[in-house]
């Protein structure tokens, strides 16, 4: 059977708020007419309408096929390159934008918008991975029901519990009988548990760097039990949601979490948030 320290498992139960991934967008397509007859393509630079159905002097003379392309110039082609109307926009400028960030996010940015994303939502459950500074793999449930309630639950062999009841955090440990009770400002799940979190105020941001579509954030908390845990937030910006996190407790292990299968929707029972006082089991 396998357990965990008591230190790994303030790790393992650290930051591990994340929402289903938000909603995609697909880029336009830049649709461009073909083999456009030489009749039909005077003025030069002149845009045919999106989709190019038919060129409208197809098939008249050369005459009355110069002056048909004037009731089309009255809207520029949408998401294409301003030719027409470059005297009103400088070229370099499209007509979309991705929605990703063209340029990393400030500190400041970076922790407004993961305030506004935790923020968001007061219950979660779902499905967590968890590899240990020496590499083993575990997995298990997790469920949060803010403020002040959360469990995370390892499958077995893990004989690992981890409740929060909203004024303590028991971790049990069914093989050995053992539960040993902390106040929540203790451990880090005091930033899973508070009703409104303020990443800036209620720890140290120490960095933030972007890669791709990964947002970073290093927080120190100076305050849990044994001296500070070092947390980083890995959230992806294009899909909205939180992806990983990454703890490294006062004694300088490391455990990093993975969660999925996130359910922000459905109230957990409440059952999950019990502590028995009275009996270790």
């Amino acid at each position: 059977m396998t357990s965990l320290s008591p230190m790994s498992a303030f790790a393992a139960a650290a930051l591990a708020l994340a929402l289903a991934s938000g909603q995609v967008f697909a880029q336009p397509l830049d649709i461009k007419p073909s083999g456009q007859p030489a009749v039909a393509a005077r003025p030069a630079q002149r845009a045919l309408p999106l989709p190019p159905v038919r060129p409208p002097g197809l098939g008249l003379p050369r005459a009355e096929a110069a002056a048909q392309p004037a009731r089309t110039t009255s809207a520029p082609p949408p998401a294409q390159e301003p030719v027409v109307t470059a005297n009103n926009e400088p070229r370099a400028t499209p007509a979309a934008k991705p929605l990703r960030p063209s340029a990393p996010l400030s500190k400041a940015e970076a922790v407004e918008r993961l305030n506004a994303y935790f923020n968001g939502f007061s219950t979660l459950q779902g499905d967590f991975i968890q590899f240990a500074a020496d590499g083993r793999r575990f997995e298990g449930k997790l469920y949060i029901q803010r403020p002040g309630k959360m469990r995370f639950e390892y499958r077995p062999p893990v004989t690992m519990e981890v409740i929060a009841d909203g004024t303590s955090v028991a971790i049990r440990d069914r093989k050995l009988a053992t539960q040993d009770l902390y106040s929540i400002g203790q451990t880090p799940l005091k930033f899973l548990l508070k009703e409104q979190m303020n990443l800036e105020k209620d720890s140290i941001v120490t960095g933030v760097s972007t890669k791709g579509d990964i947002l970073s954030l290093k927080l120190e908390d100076r305050s849990t039990l044994g001296g500070t845990s070092k947390i980083t937030l890995n959230f992806d910006l294009a899909a909205n949601a939180l992806r990983q996190w990454v703890v490294i407790d006062p004694q300088g292990y490391e455990t990093s979490v993975s969660v999925y299968n996130l359910d922000t929707q459905r109230r957990p029972d409440q059952k999950n948030f019990v502590i028995n006082y009275e009996r270790v089991l």
